[in-house]
């Protein structure tokens, strides 16, 4: 889309051409329910565990119809959660295994004020405490050393983490569809399905922002400005704290987001996004902007992933509010371990989707 028009993912045609918007049965010995970077990933670790009959189900016309391709790409084990630090460190590991296009170009957060300062750190104390021993603590210097770009005079220091960085959503979701297919799962689809009405002994709920409470969808917009050499591809993902309003390269343009909470109408988005990058990032301030697009995050009430079981032979994976892309590859396997063995590598009870009345649950 060019010329700033935005439009969120789940309208008219977004999710992908749907040539059969009917209901349809699936029979199978497990059935997923989305054919994104989630629902790939479980197909591909219970496959891999040597599950047989898997079929993937998803409205779109091909891989790649929902949310996981408008992902802008980053990744960080910078969490004030630990259960999202443990997360990131599994799929870490795993994203090493193969071209998942990771990076490690770092996550920079800058702080404004002593506030945000301390709760930086506060939140530097959990990852440490949750194995993420590389993020530090920097001073304002260090900060324009490894962005020299900063233009904000009110940066007084900041956290640094270099083995955060980049990922290409794609080349994931398709390392685990290509793989699950290899492994004899087959996807369906133009396909829409009544979850309560599938016939499997095994049903996973992995719709991302279409599972249905508690999950709720929730906008997300990227202004993107022509190609420049003005910033290295290698600069680190930079985020200012106090706001969020941060900014990446990617293929040598600019990638400019800013979480407007709550959401205001477009034209507002784009010039307080402008606003900004002109203010923090002047060296911008007459690059172009060439395409802008929107895309959903998938939030649960709590900021935490359902991940588990929620009746006998029913299954949720959703709701990683922002971070479905990196954590799929640690999400798909904790959940076939839970499948397959009865237990998980990692403590997921505060994933656990029962920890909502049974009233706001999905319906699986």
């Amino acid at each position: 889309m060019n010329g700033g028009g935005r439009r969120a993912a789940g309208e008219e045609k977004e999710y992908g051409e749907v040539a059969h918007d009917v209901i349809v049965s699936v029979k199978a010995e497990i059935v997923i329910a989305g054919a994104g970077v989630m629902g790939c990933s479980i197909a591909w670790h219970l496959a891999e565990r040597g599950r047989k009959n898997i079929v993937v189900v998803d409205r779109a016309a091909d891989f790649g119809g929902g949310s996981t391709p408008k992902a802008t790409g980053g990744f960080r084990a910078q969490f004030d959660s630990a259960t999202n630090v443990r997360l990131s460190l599994l799929s870490r590991e795993k994203l090493q295994q193969f071209d998942s296009g990771y990076r490690p170009y770092g996550y920079l957060f800058l702080a404004c004020s002593e506030e945000e300062l301390q709760t930086l750190e506060a939140s530097q104390t959990v990852q440490h405490a949750a194995g993420l021993h590389e993020a530090r603590m920097i001073t304002a210097r260090e900060t324009r050393h490894l962005n020299p770009a900063i233009g904000d005079e009110r940066v007084i220091g900041g956290t640094f983490c270099p083995t955060d960085g980049f990922i290409r959503a794609m080349k994931i979701l398709n390392y685990y569809a290509e793989g699950a297919r290899k492994h004899g799962v087959r996807f369906e689809f133009n396909t829409t399905v009544d979850v309560n009405e599938i016939d499997a002994p095994i049903v996973i709920n992995a719709l991302g922002a279409w599972s249905g409470p508690p999950v709720t969808p929730l906008r997300r917009n990227v202004l993107a400005t022509v190609p420049t050499d003005l910033l290295p591809d290698t600069m680190p993902m930079t985020v200012w704290a106090g706001d969020w309003f941060h900014l990446r390269v990617r293929d040598g343009r600019v990638l400019l987001l800013w979480p407007d909470d709550p959401p205001i109408d477009d034209a507002a988005w784009r010039e307080e996004v402008l606003r900004l990058t002109r203010e923090r990032v002047p060296m911008l301030r007459d690059v172009a902007i060439e395409e802008s697009w929107s895309g959903l995050y998938e939030m649960s009430p709590d900021g935490h992933a359902l991940l588990g079981r929620v009746a006998e032979g029913r299954f949720i994976a959703a709701g990683s509010s922002g971070h479905g892309v990196m954590h799929a590859p640690a999400l798909g396997q904790l959940l076939a371990e839970l499948i397959i063995d009865g237990e998980t590598s990692i403590d997921i009870a505060p994933l656990d989707p029962l920890r909502w009345s049974a009233a706001a649950l999905p319906p699986l």
